[in-house]
């Protein structure tokens, strides 16, 4: 079903099931998804809304047409050619801000309480790239390529994958495509654990991450939201201070509810039902 509060978008489709699996797809696949303007400004505020009230458990990313993304748009490379003027020093304050909002447009991804998974197709190019590796997973199928198309264009990459590449990929591997911008096979890809699977379909690609984003919705949504924080925090922390961070975390957010209903759901023979998370709350309202 979809939602009215998304209905005006322009760059994306949002649908969100029965079973609390959000899918966000995007819709302009005569200009190969290229991500413009008013995609940078309707995608993380699609995410923050859903996350805001709570209307899924698990979010979907897909493309429709041939291929997911060929990245940046020309009028925001157009509009950041024009910015190269004026006194030095707040043309440069000024850019630099500029480039912190395309971070965080994506960092979004990472910063919702629900898993987000990837389902490319095709092309997934410059941003493209970016936009992948900020998702929990990847998957992909067979015809999907990726390049870091920025060095090539004579630009160092600045809105994620080279700070979140050697997490999901050897970094000899990492190094060598972002260097080259040759490009990554869905095979290669698959091999190096950047893709957890490859499908020969795009079909069979889109059934296959329905269905594990229906399981994972299945799980205490409290117990999946902790685990994406436990994942991100170790990811950026040492072992001893990541340990410590769980211990807290489970001090004030292990309670017997959830815990009771797996156990019950298990030893019952039935399926567990679990409460919704709860939509964001201002601290001042």
């Amino acid at each position: 079903m979809g939602n009215t509060m998304f209905d005006q978008l322009k760059t994306l489709k949002v649908a969100i099931d029965s079973d609390s699996v959000a899918e966000i797809c995007l819709c302009r696949p005569k200009q190969l998804n290229t991500m413009n303007t008013d995609f940078w400004e309707e995608f993380p505020a699609t995410l923050k809304a859903i996350d805001r009230h709570a209307l899924a458990r698990v979010v979907i990313i897909h493309a429709e047409g041939k291929h997911f993304s060929a990245g940046m748009d020309r009028d925001v490379f157009g509009h950041i050619i024009d910015s190269f003027e004026g006194e030095p020093a707040r043309r440069a304050e000024q850019f630099r801000r500029g480039i912190l909002d395309l971070q965080q447009a994506l960092s979004v991804i990472e910063e919702i309480r629900m898993p987000v998974i990837s389902a490319i197709q095709g092309a997934c190019v410059g941003g493209g790239m970016d936009l992948v590796c900020a998702t929990d997973m990847r998957f992909c199928s067979a015809d999907a390529f990726f390049t870091i198309k920025e060095t090539e264009l004579g630009i160092t990459a600045d809105v994620g994958t080279l700070q979140r590449l050697q997490s999901v990929m050897p970094s000899g591997l990492a190094r060598e495509i972002a260097y080259s911008s040759r490009p990554l096979d869905a095979a290669e890809a698959a091999s190096c654990g950047f893709i957890n699977k490859v499908y020969p379909r795009t079909d069979e690609l889109i059934v296959a991450v329905r269905e594990l984003a229906r399981a994972i919705a299945q799980h205490s949504p409290l117990a999946v939201s902790g685990t994406k924080v436990m994942l991100n925090y170790s990811r950026d922390h040492s072992v001893a201070d990541s340990l410590n961070y769980v211990a807290t975390w489970q001090a004030g957010m292990l309670q017997a509810e959830d815990m009771n209903e797996a156990m019950n759901a298990v030893k019952e023979k039935r399926s567990a039902t679990f409460a919704n998370l709860k939509p964001h709350r201002s601290a001042i309202k």
